[in-house]
């Protein structure tokens, strides 16, 4: 019988959840789902200086929002310590790990002098032999190999060799009596049955540590996979001079969560030369034989780029859900059919929702703030008897649908006869305020007859104000 896959996700909560763990999670949800198996979320909060509620918050907020579910959790790390103190002990008492009372500054100097003689800077084994017992401020350390070598059979990089006499006798348990990162993480994995470690590749050199320990338990060793780095366009390591890296702050600047979901799985996975993929698509094509061996570049035209797909390809219900807290002060929306007719408007126009919800304001407002410029060019003197000739026609327009404007607007420029482009953009900036925006009947049905007819009072009173 098969085994059944069990990942994880264990982020630290230490800050926002940010681009390349929510990389990882998404590559550990699509392995498991691709393989129909069990994904685990684990929080590991045994920094208790720096770990907060709130970041454990912010990071469940922002796989919710990810659309990524875990099957089990989230479990607490800080929780299972005497779980893990058990274990620390099982190895003291196999002789598999050891007291240690070297001090901070002893060990600094050690350290220095491995480094003057162009040693590796690792623990020398001062008290691996001395059978020391438990004492105030004592640390464990784990009783490495010393001979052979330790294969990482790296899922993603293939095969990685680390000769045992490089590897350090890592602290397992701390003075202070708490088990470390390194050992707590491989008790977790053990205990959870997970079977796939799909992690960043700066925990490589963590891994063949981990091996030995999962051998010197007795547990099994689960497959690993290290997934490349995320680099920002000049070639290092992703950070915030990049651009945000924070996932929640790409739901502030108005992305769709599926574009920001779709971009991170190519950074670094492909599947031929497809770019747009649908949730359910990733779950079937996903596979890490297709993960790059090299970083992935963020690139955040490319993400615009999707962003802007998504937002056209929406429906205008779900954008004004998305859309809830992202218009600006001022605005009501509280009337869904009216504004999701604005979004109708603009949804194919622009890049992101924040850029719709300020290219909006004109169909909300009572009165338009015209742009100096525009206002100076088009809302003039001659155009003053055309405006007040349609604010008096539009009232009895039966059909006000594009096809009704349409008709409308062609029958007054022949009666008038005049050109539409004399009464275009002066009417363009009476009903939106601006020289560019959707078209001027697509404006006109959305906004409904008595607006329009406001909006151009609005701007007769304003000419007569200025001329």
């Amino acid at each position: 019988m098969m085994e059944k896959i069990r990942t994880r996700f264990a982020p630290s909560p230490t800050g926002y959840l940010h681009i390349g763990g929510a990389r990882t999670a998404l590559f550990n949800w699509l392995y498991t789902r691709h393989q129909g198996g069990e994904f685990v979320l684990r929080i590991e909060d045994t920094d208790q200086q720096r770990s907060t509620d709130e970041s454990t918050k912010a990071i469940l907020d922002a796989m919710t929002w990810l659309g990524l579910n875990w099957d089990e959790g989230p479990h607490f790390q800080a929780q299972r310590v005497d779980i893990h103190r058990d274990m620390v002990q099982k190895l003291v008492n196999d002789g598999k790990a050891y007291y240690c009372t070297c001090t901070s500054e002893e060990l600094e100097e050690k350290r220095k002098q491995a480094l003057a003689t162009g040693k590796k800077p690792k623990y020398d084994g001062t008290c691996r032999d001395k059978n020391l017992k438990k004492s105030s401020g004592s640390v464990v350390r784990f009783r490495g190999e010393q001979t052979g070598v330790t294969i990482v059979k790296d899922l993603i990089k293939g095969n990685i060799s680390f000769n045992n006499d490089e590897l350090d006798d890592l602290i397992i348990e701390r003075g202070d009596g708490y088990p470390t990162y390194n050992f707590a993480v491989v008790v977790d994995d053990a205990l959870m049955k997970i079977t796939h470690v799909i992690r960043g590749d700066d925990h490589v050199n963590n891994t063949p540590r981990q091996i030995l320990m999962y051998q010197a338990l007795g547990f099994d060793v689960p497959k690993f996979a290290h997934v490349p780095m995320i680099l920002g366009s000049d070639k290092a390591r992703l950070s915030k001079r990049h651009g945000a890296t924070s996932v929640m702050a790409y739901k502030e600047m108005g992305y769709l969560p599926e574009a920001l979901v779709n971009y991170l799985v190519r950074l670094g996975w492909a599947h031929g030369d497809q770019e747009i993929f649908s949730q359910r698509e990733l779950i079937a094509f996903f596979d890490l034989d297709a993960v790059g061996k090299s970083p992935a570049v963020f690139n955040p035209e490319k993400l615009l780029w999707l962003n802007a797909h998504y937002i056209k390809e929406s429906s205008t219900e779900r954008l004004r859900e998305e859309m809830k807290l992202l218009w600006p002060a001022g605005i009501n929306t509280d009337d869904a059919v009216f504004t999701q007719k604005v979004i109708a408007d603009l949804q194919s126009r622009v890049k992101t929702l924040v850029e719709l919800a300020n290219m909006a304001d004109f169909y909300f407002a009572n009165e338009i703030k015209y742009e100096e410029q525009a206002a100076r060019k088009f809302l003039t003197a001659d155009v003053l008897p055309h405006l007040k000739a349609m604010s008096n026609a539009l009232p009895s327009v039966q059909n006000f649908s594009k096809e009704g404007l349409e008709e409308f607007l062609k029958n007054f420029t022949s009666e008038r006869n005049i050109k539409f482009k004399i009464i275009a953009q002066p009417l363009r900036v009476a009903l939106t305020g601006k020289t560019v925006s959707p078209g001027i009947d697509e404006v006109m049905v959305t906004l409904g007859k008595e607006r329009v007819i406001k909006k151009i009072q609005n701007a007769i009173n304003y000419i007569e104000a200025h001329n």
